[in-house]
């Protein structure tokens, strides 16, 4: 699971060696951080300004983040349902929060002046439609040549309800060798959350009803727009 780490001292000291104390414990500290930084294997983003603000955001709105992120450095995260543009207003910060580097998939001609620099910075990175090889073999490459990647991607593909999901989280998790992590938006408990950490068995079916059965109990912004049948 991954932890924000809060370093405390104890003891006491006379006023005359308070100043070297304080300095002692801030090296302390720093030293403490750093190896933990190093141990993480999660990729991490951001510092504690745009995590205290992304919270700040989130209480404004009335939701609270409850997701257990592994220490793995590599991972596809499964986002549903999807009913909705507020999923978007709602997880981005949630992310932020956490101080996770989540990366997300879209068609390489987006990622032009003057935008590009700014959705590489949000973890966008580009694909082409055009290539021989599809979304999924590009994906499986770019997870193979980082040494820490995390991803996510909603298989309705829509806001509008799609009973049909698409199944290329699944291929890609399969295909890279890596565990799917269920994360969702709860609007009635007002939540970020997540459910299971599952490693593809390779029956597709049976891993899709798991994966289908836990996302029906979650209620979406608009939950008639939600379906799942397979």
């Amino acid at each position: 699971m991954f932890e924000y780490i809060v370093s405390a001292t104890g003891g006491h000291c006379r006023p005359a060696d308070a100043g070297r104390a304080v300095k002692s414990a801030s090296r302390r500290d720093t030293v403490q951080k750093a190896a933990v930084n190093r141990q993480l294997k999660a990729p991490r983003w951001g510092n504690w300004l745009s995590r205290g603000l992304a919270r700040l955001f989130l209480r404004m709105l009335g939701f609270k983040v409850q997701i257990e992120i592994p220490d793995l450095a590599k991972l596809v995260l499964v986002g549903a349902p999807h009913t909705s543009n507020w999923d978007g207003v709602v997880a981005i910060p949630a992310i932020m929060e956490m101080g996770i580097r989540i990366n997300w998939f879209a068609k390489d001609s987006l990622f032009k002046f003057p935008f590009k620099k700014i959705l590489l910075a949000l973890g966008g990175v580009p694909i082409r439609r055009d290539k021989a090889r599809g979304v999924v073999e590009q994906t499986t490459d770019i997870f193979a040549a980082r040494e820490q990647m995390y991803v996510v991607l909603a298989p309705e593909g829509t806001r509008k309800a799609t009973p049909i999901w698409k199944s290329g989280f699944y291929q890609i998790a399969a295909a890279a060798n890596v565990p799917i992590l269920l994360t969702y938006v709860d609007y009635k408990r007002k939540v970020v959350g997540s459910g299971p950490l599952m490693h593809p068995s390779g029956d597709y079916a049976a891993d899709l009803k798991i994966i289908q059965d836990f996302y029906r109990t979650i209620p979406g912004k608009v939950p008639e727009n939600f379906a799942a049948e397979g």
